[in-house]
């Protein structure tokens, strides 16, 4: 493969980067200190869905010693990654519990050391609501999520999602109110295919609004004020095409 930086991720790429990693960490620990990954966010939906074929980064959470970073970082230099191609930082989020490690499946194993797992389903739904970004693919991916697995003949329902929410985190008092009103309005609604696109396009132009507003007015917004900012640019934005 080439070692150009495409600066995003297939299932295909991941699983070869995978592979190098395993067989990296293995140079350096041998085959008797095993580590585990669980892949999340854009990296698991690539790897259970066909709706979303690409991620910028992959989001994990990495259960290894201290020489896993050193071998990220020799896969990242030999295939020209970006740094921090894989990353942990999901793990200071609201969106991590311990207890994905409890409901996360098995994906592969890598170099007889490497054991990689995922978050599928329902689960992945949950994460979802809990983070209900608007401006990054969040509420997309759920939709897609949905529609997948209605194509499949095994649609998830509200009593699913619920389940997932209580085993992750406890119930709904974590889950933003808006993300809330959102999957409650989706699943009554349904037609996942119409809406999947109607949502993916509402994301991509709040994505558009806040990178403007970050050139303008750099180092402002941060995750307690990114949600008040989005919304007031959207009013804005909506007076201007009234006029």
């Amino acid at each position: 493969m080439s070692s150009e930086n495409t600066n995003y991720f297939t299932k295909d790429n991941l699983d070869e980067y995978l592979k190098e990693l395993g067989k990296e960490y293995r140079r350096l620990n041998g085959k008797s200190m095993p580590a585990e990954i669980i892949l999340i966010g854009g990296a698991a939906i690539i790897v259970n869905y066909g709706f979303r074929d690409m991620t910028t980064d992959v989001d994990a959470v990495i259960h290894a010693v201290s020489s896993m970073k050193d071998a990220i970082n020799r896969v990242g230099n030999k295939y020209n990654l970006p740094n921090g191609w894989l990353n942990a930082d999901f793990m200071k989020t609201n969106s991590y519990t311990p207890k994905l490690n409890e409901f996360s499946v098995r994906y592969r194993q890598f170099a007889n050391v490497l054991n990689v797992r995922t978050v599928s389903a329902e689960y992945l739904v949950a994460m979802k609501l809990c983070s209900g970004r608007k401006y990054k693919k969040d509420l997309s991916d759920i939709i897609g999520i949905l529609y997948e697995h209605e194509k499949r003949g095994a649609p998830l329902t509200m009593e699913d999602i619920d389940r997932a929410v209580c085993n992750l985190y406890g119930g709904w008092d974590n889950i933003p109110a808006d993300s809330v009103s959102f999957i409650k309005e989706t699943m009554k609604n349904g037609n996942y295919e119409k809406a999947y696109q109607a949502v993916s396009d509402e994301e991509m132009r709040s994505k558009e609004l806040l990178v403007q507003f970050e050139a303008d007015y750099p180092k402002v917004t941060n995750t307690e004020n990114v949600n008040t900012i989005l919304e007031n640019l959207k009013r804005k934005k909506k007076k201007e095409q009234e006029r």
